[in-house]
Parts: C-alpha cells; sequence; structure tokens
C-alpha cells in the first residue's frame, strides 16, 4: 500500500532528483520573491496597488498593459506635481513683486517726510525742545496697544535772567 501510495503521489516522476531539484528552485525563488514584495509593501507610503503589482499574468502582454496603464497614472500625477509647482512660483513671484512695490513706495514716502523734516527744522524755535530731532527720537515710545508712537508733547523752555 505504501510502495503504490509514493508512486501515485509523486507519479511516475516521484523518484527524479532533478525534477525534485527543480521544484525546490521555483519554491526558494518564489519565496524570495514573496520576500522581495512584503519589503517593498512595507517602505512604500503610497497605495501598495500603485507601486507594486501582485497580480499573476497569462501572457506578457497583460502585463506590458497593466504596467503601461500604472506609467500613464503615474505621469499623470508628475504632470499635475508639475504644474502645482509653476502655479506656486507664479504666486510667489507676484507676491515678491508686489512686496517690492510696497516697499520703494514707503522708501519714497520715507525719503519725503524726511525731507519735510530737515526742512520744518530750521522753522522752530531754539528754546523749542523739537529743535533737536534726534532727542525726541530717543524719548519717543512706540504703544502696541494703540499701534502709534507716543511723542513728548512740545515744551519751549523760556530761560529768564534775573
Amino acid at each position: 500500500l505504501q510502495m503504490l501510495e509514493r508512486q501515485v503521489v509523486g507519479g511516475e516522476q516521484a523518484k527524479n532528483k532533478d525534477l525534485k531539484e527543480k521544484h525546490k528552485c521555483r519554491k526558494k525563488y518564489a519565496d524570495e520573491r514573496r520576500m522581495q514584495l512584503v519589503a517593498a509593501l512595507q517602505q512604500s507610503n503610497e497605495d501598495s496597488s500603485d507601486w507594486v503589482l501582485l497580480n499573476v499574468y497569462d501572457s506578457i502582454q497583460e502585463e506590458v498593459q497593466a504596467k503601461s496603464k500604472l506609467l500613464e497614472k503615474m505621469q499623470k500625477k508628475l504632470r499635475a506635481a508639475e504644474t502645482e509647482i509653476k502655479d506656486l512660483q507664479s504666486e510667489f513671484e507676484l507676491e515678491k513683486i508686489d512686496y517690492l512695490g510696497t516697499i520703494r513706495r514707503l522708501e519714497r514716502d520715507l525719503m519725503l517726510s524726511q525731507q519735510l523734516l530737515d526742512q520744518v527744522q530750521s522753522l522752530v524755535r531754539r528754546d523749542c525742545n523739537y529743535s533737536n530731532l534726534e532727542k525726541i527720537k530717543r524719548e519717543s515710545v512706540w504703544d502696541e496697544e494703540t499701534g502709534c508712537w507716543k511723542i513728548p508733547e512740545p515744551v519751549i523752555q523760556r530761560t529768564r535772567l534775573p
């Protein structure tokens, strides 16, 4: 019974060592491939179906079609990412131009204010505390609550001789 079982289970090729060796090699290759796929799936942060195909194909043509679809999908993602990058760069460029225009305008306003102060300072009386602009700048304090400068009140210092 055991003799018949051995012959039936393995068939005619039950004692063929070459065939057993081929089966071992195929099993070893399948195990290695399975381990590679498991490692690839663990490393992938994306949807695993996008990166690794676990399908068994009947022909090379089917495999080529499946991989072509995957390639097209990745190319669409790449094009979408490239257009998003271009949009962000153009938006950044517009903001940069706007900021530079604002800076130039503020610099012109500052120059106008400085020239006006230089002209008006000569008209202020010498006995007034506003005759020294550097002293006024040192005594001025920025108020966070109101969002403006607190400037000392103008005072005229009269000196009377006895």
